[in-house]
């Protein structure tokens, strides 16, 4: 898979239709592990769910696994990002 070098920002300016779901699952895996700078599994698992529904596996999978670190408060906040992000793009 390709390494992406967008960032939040710059996939917002992007039409919804045009991201990709390796791009969502490019951007969950940069927010895990801090690439970017600081680790955000709620960004991360937002991510990650918005990869998921374009039908990415591996992104269902990572999304448990960081789910698994996360309290229940996290995965919520995280889930409404990822509605909203969709609602508004």
């Amino acid at each position: 898979m390709a390494r992406f070098e967008m960032n939040s920002a710059e996939i917002a300016g992007m039409g919804a239709q045009a991201v990709t779901a390796d791009v969502f699952f490019q951007m969950g895996l940069d927010h895990s592990i801090g690439r970017s700078g600081a680790v955000d599994m709620v960004a991360a698992h937002m991510w990650f769910n918005l990869a998921a529904a374009r039908g990415n596996r591996d992104a269902a999978r990572r999304r448990q696994e960081v789910a698994a670190e996360m309290t229940a408060a996290e995965v919520a906040e995280a889930q409404r990002q990822a509605r909203e992000w969709m609602r508004c793009h």
